[in-house]
């Protein structure tokens, strides 16, 4: 298995994979398939009786009618940034729920002051094996839009929501995002990462981690501001004006990482990560992926499989390992130890960390500076 991406160039190849192409726009969706599972702890948790009340829906008008009581913000990873125009107070801000910090980020930099934002998994937590609590549907039940990344990723949030009653518009911002390119991703137990749609209409297992490519970022960072702008038309002028700020921003940021990667010769960009989290980032800023540590999260290597891996490493010239905080180190630096090759196990991927990579740029920027100083 290996990406190769040279130069940060559109062409690329994967061995034994192949790229997907374009979709066209929706990736916006209400009230999804039932859930089971939670139904009896989100429905006690929500004070009814789930005996009497499976199913039912909480009915709480329009979104601009009359707004429910602040969500708490979920401070970890989700600073806010002042939004321009008229500050609303706490109770009639927007109330919306993100699967992950790194999309709460993103919703907090386009809508400021004139949102509230949580993060259903926390600062550190791992989305892909993530345990919902009935407090999760809580938030909600009591929210005015949900931000997902979709693509298999969270895809635990549609039976939750469904067993909270929970009536917010579901905004999934990888799923048929326009100008996107799409890379193929492994086929997990369970169909982790299945759910995307061909221009054929044929299901795909798609790889979901396009915002580390910063230009599918400002992708996301555009489809937020147009649905905060349709749920609070009043406030249209701030979250524009903050989405260009912020796109400006993450320009300089794509143009910036572009610069330092550039800065390693081109033989020396091979590496090996923890999990299929970096292909985008390495086809946008030419590295060459050869291969990954673990399948998918959850999933431990056998012994055979670590062998071959090590055997890859040495023949490639593979000059760093990559893996992220959020999981055990130990047989990434067992692997780096048995090779002689770097490891790095902070970087960042589906959470934002502590300062400085408490937000989406600072992430990037302390992903990009570990990676190079490990390469040199």
């Amino acid at each position: 298995m290996r990406w190769s991406f040279i130069g940060g160039r559109k062409e690329h190849q994967r061995v034994g994979g192949r790229a997907l192409g374009q979709t066209t726009p929706t990736g916006i969706v209400r009230g999804e398939g039932a859930g089971n599972g939670w139904a009896a702890r989100v429905h006690v948790a929500l004070g009814r009786n789930p005996a009497l009340d499976r199913g039912s829906v909480v009915r709480r008008g329009p979104a601009l009618g009359t707004l429910v009581l602040a969500v708490a913000f979920v401070a970890a990873g989700c600073g806010l940034n002042p939004g321009t125009g008229a500050t609303p107070g706490s109770s009639e801000r927007l109330q919306v729920v993100a699967t992950t910090t790194v999309l709460a980020d993103f919703v907090a930099q386009i809508g400021g002051d004139r949102v509230s934002v949580a993060a259903l998994v926390p600062k550190g937590g791992e989305v892909h094996t993530f345990d919902p609590t009935p407090s999760d549907a809580r938030r909600l039940a009591e929210a005015d839009l949900v931000v997902a990344n979709g693509l298999g990723l969270d895809d635990w949030l549609t039976g939750l929501a469904a067993d909270a009653g929970a009536t917010a518009p579901i905004v999934k911002l990888g799923e048929n995002l326009p100008g996107a390119e799409y890379l193929e991703g492994d086929e997990h137990d369970g169909d982790e990462h299945d759910g995307e749609v061909d221009d054929h209409g044929a299901s795909e297992a798609v790889n979901p981690h396009l915002w580390l490519d910063v230009a599918n970022a400002r992708r996301y960072a555009a489809r937020i501001a147009e649905e905060l702008e349709r749920l609070d038309p009043s406030g249209a002028a701030a979250y524009r004006a903050a989405a260009s700020a912020y796109d400006a921003r993450l320009a300089d940021l794509d143009a910036w990482i572009r610069t330092r990667i550039e800065a390693v010769p081109t033989d020396d960009r091979r590496v090996v990560s923890s999990h299929e989290a970096f292909p985008y980032y390495a086809r946008a800023y030419g590295l060459e992926i050869v291969d990954v540590i673990v399948p998918s999260p959850g999933q431990e290597p056998s012994a055979a499989q670590i062998a071959r891996l090590i055997e890859a490493i040495r023949a490639s010239g593979v000059r760093a390992i990559l893996a992220e905080a959020q999981f055990n180190p130990a047989l990434a630096e067992r692997i780096a130890a048995e090779t002689g090759v770097p490891v790095v196990t902070n970087l960042y991927s589906d959470s934002v960390g502590d300062p400085p990579a408490d937000t989406y740029e600072g992430l990037m920027r302390w992903n990009t500076e570990r990676i190079v100083e490990a390469l040199g």
